[in-house]
């Protein structure tokens, strides 16, 4: 059953950013960052409900999950579906891979004891290298449709920034809250919702123009995506642990770039898969996935 909810989360958050094109076929960017995280919101909300848990009575709890909900929600969201007017939703996927170095990155802000330390350092420059490998700079002089994505490409790091600061953010204020993750994350993703629907007014009355396929992969995104699986996640990382849950990372790279080409016809550069590659080594060795043994000197005798 572990390993029917591990592929399902992987092909969940791997296909968003497909679902994050076809939605932007009719809707603006804020349009498709509101649309999935209402529906995120809605989707829990009626989980929450129907198996009688109740919402948090702390004012204090209610505050920091405001601000987790700033920075795993509202802004990340927005940044994303920016960013895939410009860049494939394919390179937005391998871009998502870069989270787990962001997070190592913000815990020593946060939690001092958390510091970098030996293949965690190494980890995290070798995730740099990826990065750079990844947005091909010898490219940018010589194609202007290259240079014209570096805009969309430092949003998408925004965007995992923004999910590395609100991940260590969770683990430092609202992992000891004593309430389980469903409840947290309906209350996160409903403050979320109720923040990004106040600037509604200013960000998302531009015209929307729907069809089956828009209104279907919003849903996917918004209910499935962004609702049901935080729950399937949850579930694994009871099940499995956090440390194992989260190799879902090396998945969902995959799944991204795979429905973007078959799906969309989208081209990819040999650089990005590359790129990628060394961004998931980085992270494996900064995890501890893969790690690294002194040689044993076995004694000379005379």
């Amino acid at each position: 059953m572990n390993g029917i909810l591990f592929v399902l989360v992987a092909l969940t958050w791997g296909s968003s950013f497909l679902f994050m094109k076809i939605g932007l076929e009719g809707l603006s960017p804020q349009q498709v960052a509101l649309g999935r995280v209402l529906l995120g919101a809605v989707t829990l909300v009626v989980i929450l409900l129907a198996t009688r848990r109740r919402w948090p009575r702390s004012p204090r709890l209610w505050g920091h999950l405001l601000v987790v909900a700033v920075f795993l929600n509202a802004i990340p969201s927005s940044l994303v579906a920016w960013a895939e007017q410009t860049v494939p939703s394919g390179l937005a996927s391998i871009y998502n891979a870069t989270t787990p170095i962001m997070v190592l990155l913000a815990m020593p802000l946060l939690l001092p004891s958390e510091r970098l330390r030996g293949k965690q350092l190494v980890g995290v420059l070798l995730g740099i290298v990826g990065v750079l490998v990844l947005v091909g700079p010898w490219d940018l002089i010589g194609d202007p449709a290259v240079l014209a994505t570096v805009p969309a490409q430092l949003a998408l790091l925004g965007m995992t920034a923004c999910y590395g600061f609100g991940l260590a953010y969770m683990r430092r204020f609202v992992a000891g809250s004593g309430h389980d993750a469903i409840t947290l994350t309906t209350v996160q993703l409903t403050l979320g919702a109720g923040l990004m629907l106040l600037v509604a007014p200013f960000t998302a009355l531009s015209p929307v123009q729907l069809d089956w396929r828009i209104v279907a992969a919003m849903v996917a995104l918004g209910c499935v995506g962004t609702g049901l699986a935080y729950m399937w996640n949850t579930g694994l990382v009871q099940a499995w642990g956090a440390a194992r849950a989260s190799t879902v990372t090396y998945l969902t790279p995959v799944v991204g770039v795979v429905l973007g080409v078959l799906v969309l016809g989208e081209r990819i550069r040999w650089n990005e898969p590359v790129g990628g590659v060394v961004i998931l080594l980085g992270i494996a060795l900064a995890s501890g996935v893969v790690r690294w043994r002194r040689p044993v000197r076995t004694p000379q005798h005379a």
